[in-house]
């Protein structure tokens, strides 16, 4: 656990420690810049977010290939994943570029914050086949049970989207395009380089590595249960981000910043739920159910306690970090008081995370997606009554807080049965 968590930690971490010091750099921009980041991230999140599967699905499939013993048909159904990767990326990436104006316009933020929005879309279409292929080639290291070579590949990635994006903002002016322009450059190097990994264990391995077409639609096909899954779950933060565009620009930019703490916090979590869908798939390919059951137990004890340490410490950190974001007193204020309320939904983040992470492993798609529908319905009517009363981001964060706790509830029910704990190399 400890081999694979850790590593996986610091590969999952890296990603948004650089995103926080993206909106440090845009937030020097301004309090425009910074909201208009918040609507393109919201909306770029969800572009790389809805094709997860190409990660999570690809880490079940191949850890149990793997832990069935035949590692030729892992990489094969790895190699058969890139290249959907690839053509879900050019389609995506095309698609955002055309229709980036009305995606942006879609949150009903202010004008000057939708242009600066659209701006940034623009520039990170390009980037979206790059961003999927590495969730790709990923998830196919992950199920290999190698989390070292994502996190090499993330630490000098996002070293290098730093390092471009402030040549690019500060010292070729080119503000906020320059921000997107240095996150294309890092996701397609990103992307390069775990694909040739996988590529040479494909071949050590005698995996071929032709797109077979009908091999690629059987992943898709395959994918579609977390594909549902993650749409709903992304519906409920694009619920978030359009409930604080209403409350104006400085809600917005404090609830972006806020937004990417918790997505710093989620990856942070995330590395024991990384570790529990590689674990649980190799336990159930095996056909250990005892192993698998025992595993979740420690991996959500690792969880919650977790959770405990990265929210207390974002708690008494809450009026430290606002000044490294933003000048604005307005936000700085809003943002410290949503930074309390996101510290103490961590326990329950480590829950969720983790569990969600043990059925994927198991290959519970179909269950998955029909719980995250039932927790959409549930925050809908949540989510409006806080817009309706132009609720600040504190609200915005208490409300998501109820979304939370349905999702832990119904994940928790699932655990405990004996559905999920299907063994063999397929599902």
């Amino acid at each position: 656990m400890l081999r694979l968590a850790v590593p996986a930690f610091l590969a999952l971490v890296a990603e948004p420690a650089f995103l926080l010091a993206d909106s440090a750099i845009v937030g020097r921009l301004g309090t425009v810049p910074l909201a208009g980041l918040g609507v393109a991230s919201a909306a770029l999140s969800t572009a790389a977010g809805i094709f997860i599967f190409l990660a999570y699905g690809t880490t079940a499939s191949v850890s149990r290939r793997a832990g069935a013993g035949d590692a030729r048909a892992a990489f094969g159904l790895g190699v058969d994943g890139v290249w959907l990767a690839l053509v879900l990326g050019v389609a995506s990436g095309a698609l955002l570029l055309a229709a980036a104006p009305w995606v942006a316009g879609a949150f009903d933020a202010s004008g000057a914050a939708t242009a600066q929005a659209v701006t940034y879309l623009r520039v990170s279409a390009f980037g979206v086949p790059g961003m999927l292929t590495v969730l790709a080639a990923t998830g196919v290291l992950r199920g290999l049970q190698d989390t070292r070579t994502p996190l090499a590949v993330a630490v000098a990635g996002f070293s290098l989207n730093i390092v471009l994006n402030v040549v690019f903002v500060f010292g070729l002016g080119l503000g906020i395009a320059g921000s997107a322009l240095g996150t294309v450059v890092a996701q397609t190097l990103m992307g390069t380089a775990l694909v040739a990994v996988v590529v040479r264990g494909g071949r050590r391995h005698g995996a071929s590595l032709r797109a077979h077409p009908l091999r690629v639609l059987a992943a898709a096909r395959d994918g579609v249960p977390l594909l549902v899954r993650t749409l709903a779950l992304r519906a409920v933060l694009l619920l978030t981000t359009w409930a604080a565009a209403s409350g104006g620009d400085v809600t917005l930019a404090s609830y972006q910043v806020s937004a990417t703490v918790w997505t710093f916090l989620v990856f942070a979590l995330d590395a024991l739920a990384i570790a529990a869908q590689a674990l649980t798939g190799h336990a159930l390919g095996a056909g250990d159910v005892a192993r698998a059951r025992a595993l979740t137990a420690l991996m959500l004890r690792w969880g919650v306690v977790g959770g405990a340490v990265f929210g207390a410490v974002v708690v008494l950190l809450h009026r430290v970090l606002p000044p490294l974001f933003t000048a604005d007193a307005g936000v700085r204020a809003s943002l410290a008081g949503a930074l309390i309320v996101v510290g103490l939904q961590q326990p329950l983040s480590g829950y969720v995370f983790v569990l969600d992470g043990v059925l994927i492993g198991a290959g519970d798609g179909r269950w998955l997606a029909r719980a995250a529908l039932a927790q959409l319905v549930v925050y809908v009517p949540v989510v409006l009554a806080v817009r309706a009363g132009a609720g600040s981001a504190s609200a915005l964060w208490w409300g998501f807080g109820v979304f939370m706790l349905v999702r832990g509830a119904l994940l928790g029910w699932r655990a405990r049965g004996p559905q999920w704990a299907v063994v063999g190399a397929s599902r």
